[in-house]
């Protein structure tokens, strides 16, 4: 018994039609986010006098060309045909890719009459293969002629097709005049002439979230009931492979009659042809031998992707599962290992081709052809500020608190550790890299350790960085080897041949590397990383490769002590246990103790169990504003295209400054108290971290407070090292005060004039962050100049030591 046949009710036709009317009428505005990240950038002036949109409508009008600035933007308001505007920028060839928004096609579906049920969208997304092609027919049909001179972009496809159209007209004209009928000129493949790939954007959940399609799924639950469909995936990118060139249409010249055959490949394996198929060869009874035209077949960019699912998406016991993710023409490159990304594309079956189609049993391995790609997290190059961002950043700029408000707003939810937060925060925005006439490479990015007793937060720190930033690794010393960090040499299953498999640090390039665990690695492995940490690059020389991978990256290192906790009856040198080869690479280095006192146990117990209870960090009211990771990132992203420069003023306040600190030093050898030696690298770090304040400033140029606060920010960390912990809980208010006024003043930090007074609005800022009160700084000063240790000014400006105490500070 025959089985029986079942004809789909679809009408190709009208919806042929239906699509050519939708790519030659659709009409939209222009996309409000894009509209407003362009103006955001193009209207960015944080260090200019404008505040608010409310004054650029002010100053349109009483502007003389506010008429032409209003009409400006009224025709940008205005309608736009959206698909005949993008085939028009296919036809002059200035675009090679044409994305279909199933959004704007469900928005002309609605708007056609109610008897026409052609259930476009739904026949796109339950059997997108089909409609690429039928799409693509449509646009084919629509396609407008070219409106610019294009004879000086002739490439290989204009010269052969115009040889081919040649040909077929003296073919056409040869028939004519002998009248035969039978014969027809070669048809060509309509993939052969068309210069662009067509894709599919898939509805937003925006847009649509009764969408069972819109939402994205893991790996685990993609279906059979899926295979034909457009879905969703979300997952992290694992292997990316090299980008090569894929057959698409094969061209094949007959030696006898000179005819061109055309064979479509659509799988990764095929059988080439072997006889010619033409109608003067079959008319002859002639076998011609056909030869492979490599010169006129047409190729497709493309790439192999490996994605798995995420960590949160595989149950308990499970391991995670991968799928394999084709990407084609404009798709390619656009994905790097360790990339987490919603990928929309085709679930489609790996059809056996040759002998293994003999032999092919019940199963068969599957793979998505990718049609659209969503990154998670954008590069600083590829973020823009959006309007609402944009106004938030110009109303607190004036104010001069931003450092403070981004300080705060990193890990909100950990308790105290400002200072801490505050050169995370210039890790994250960076000093500018320097590339020397000669080659030279001087690296702008800086590097941090953070060493301290188990339970100071220290991974969770870590762990929010590698999160905020665009790209980011988290790893732990124990678990990374030498060459899990650098590079492995490895055989690629494919290829047979060795290839280079790029370790942690390799993925972070342009980004930030965090590597928790510190201390638990094998010398052998931490050795790996010293050349990564100054000049920013991984030499390999094994297995006959010998090159240089670039590794521009921040490491940001948590180490605890080396009897887990720090025993203050040892030195610090001990206590920390690294070598000093390794220690002068970090710019900056945090000793967090953990240390019990009873007012910051009080809040540090209120603040944890307030974020237990309410599942977000307490506001307080010296907080100040707080912004989101996405905001941050979009206020680096900006900062980061600054490139400020030292002046000749700030180049000799910062010599001084470090003279100063070369000499503290020389003293503190003298009587064995010096813990954390100051070099050049020291310097440079200095650099570093100023050209990073002014950067979250949006200047151009460091300013001599801009190194004020490097300094700072260098000094809180030597004397974290330098503290011992011995007799710092008996010290009162006062007695803290006065030692941080006194290394001010043997440092130079505020030092004002040539008689070595200092500044007291800098002893002042310093004194608060570090969290004492006004009254506490005040009492201090008036105590102190009773003793005649020191002595203020009358208008209470500048404050200079007497007595012996100078001499001894000089």
């Amino acid at each position: 018994m025959a089985l029986l046949q079942y004809h789909a009710p679809v009408d190709y036709a009208a919806q042929l039609d239906a699509f050519k009317d939708f790519l030659t009428h659709f009409k939209t505005f222009e996309s409000a986010s894009v509209s407003a990240a362009t103006e955001a950038i193009e209207d960015l002036h944080v260090d200019g006098d404008r505040t608010s949109d409310e004054y650029d409508f002010m100053d349109d009008v009483e502007d003389g060309n506010g008429a032409q600035r209003e009409g400006s933007s009224r025709r940008r308001r205005e309608p736009k045909v959206k698909y005949m505007q993008i085939l028009q920028e296919i036809a002059d060839r200035e675009r090679t890719n044409i994305l279909i928004e199933l959004d704007d096609l469900a928005t002309f579906e609605k708007s056609l009459p109610e008897e026409t049920d052609l259930k476009l969208v739904e026949s796109v997304l339950k059997n997108t293969k089909r409609y690429v092609d039928v799409l693509s027919q449509a646009a084919d049909a629509v396609m407008p002629k070219e409106t610019k001179e294009i004879t000086f972009k002739d490439d290989v496809l204009d010269v052969i097709m115009s040889q081919r159209e040649k040909r077929n007209e003296a073919m056409a004209m040869a028939m004519e005049a002998d009248m035969d009928t039978a014969a027809e000129p070669s048809i060509f493949p309509p993939e052969l002439t068309r210069r662009y790939t067509l894709n599919f954007k898939p509805i937003t959940p925006s847009g649509s979230s009764s969408e069972r399609e819109s939402k994205a799924l893991a790996v685990r639950n993609v279906r059979a009931e899926h295979l034909g469909s457009l879905i969703t995936v979300r997952g992290i990118t694992t292997r990316v492979s090299d980008v090569k060139p894929a057959v698409q249409i094969n061209a094949y010249t007959c030696d006898r009659c000179g005819s061109e055959v055309f064979q479509p490949i659509t799988t990764k394996s095929y059988l080439p042809m072997t006889e010619c198929k033409s109608n003067e060869c079959q008319q002859n009874n002639s076998k011609g031998q056909l030869f492979l035209s490599t010169r006129a077949s047409k190729f497709v960019p493309f790439q192999e992707v490996k994605v798995q699912e995420m960590a949160d998406q595989v149950p308990v016991g499970h391991i995670p599962r991968t799928m394999t993710v084709h990407c084609h023409g404009s798709l390619t490159r656009q994905l790097n290992p360790g990339d987490v990304v919603d990928i929309a594309g085709i679930f489609l079956p790996t059809p056996y081709t040759g002998f293994r189609a003999i032999r092919a049993g019940l199963l068969t391995d599957t793979y998505m052809e990718a049609q659209h790609i969503t990154q998670h997290k954008k590069s600083y190059d590829e973020t823009a500020m959006d309007g609402r961002t944009l106004r938030k950043i110009e109303q607190h700029q004036k104010s001069g608190n931003m450092y403070e408000y981004l300080a705060r707003s990193i890990a909100p939810e950990i308790y105290g550790h400002l200072d801490v937060k505050k050169a995370l925060l210039l890790l994250l925005i960076g000093g500018v890299t320097k590339e020397m006439g000669d080659g030279m490479h001087i690296r702008g990015d800086i590097n941090i350790c953070l060493m301290g007793d188990p339970g100071v937060a220290k991974s969770q720190l870590l762990k929010y960085i590698a999160k905020v930033a665009p790209r980011g690794v988290y790893t732990t010393g124990r678990g990374s080897s030498g060459v899990g960090l650098t590079a492995a040499v490895m055989r690629d299953p494919v290829t047979d041949e060795m290839v280079l498999e790029g370790g942690a640090l390799v993925l972070a390039d342009n980004g930030i590397c965090c590597i928790d665990e510190f201390d638990k690695m094998d010398d052998s492995d931490r050795t790996a990383i010293h050349e990564v940490m100054e000049q920013q690059t991984i030499s390999i020389s094994k297995a006959g490769i010998t090159t240089t991978l670039n590794a521009r990256t921040s490491i940001l290192a948590a180490a605890n002590p080396l009897y887990g906790r720090y025993n203050p009856r040892v030195s610090p040198v001990e206590n920390i246990n690294l070598p000093a080869a390794l220690l002068s690479r970090f710019d900056v280095m945090f000793l967090i103790l953990d240390t019990p006192s009873r007012d910051g146990d009080e809040e540090l117990a209120h603040h944890v169990t307030y974020v237990h209870m309410h599942n977000k960090h307490p506001e307080s009211e010296d907080a100040g504003v707080m912004f989101t990771p996405h905001e941050v990132r979009q206020y680096i992203a900006k900062a980061r295209t600054y490139r400020p420069v030292v002046p000749a003023s700030v180049s000799d306040y910062m010599v001084g400054a470090y003279v100063r600190m070369r000499k503290q030093q020389k003293r503190d050898e003298s009587e064995k108290k010096q813990f954390a030696h100051v070099t050049p690298r020291t310097l440079l770090g200095v650099v570093r971290l100023s050209q990073a304040l002014a950067r979250l400033r949006f200047s151009e140029e460091v300013v001599t407070e801009d190194v004020d606060e490097a300094l700072r920010l260098v000094d809180v960390s030597r004397e974290s090292l330098s503290n011992d912990g011995q007799g710092s809980a008996d010290q009162t208010p006062s007695s803290k005060i006065y030692h941080l006024i006194r290394s001010m003043w043997e440092s130079g930090a505020a030092a004002v004039g040539e008689e070595g007074e200092l500044n007291m609005r800098r002893i002042r800022e310093r004194v608060l962050a570090k969290g004492f009160t006004e009254d506490q700084l005040t009492m201090t000063i008036d105590e102190y100049d009773e003793l005649g240790v020191w002595q203020v000014n009358g208008n209470g400006t500048r404050l200079m030591f007497i007595g012996g105490d100078a001499e001894m500070a000089m």
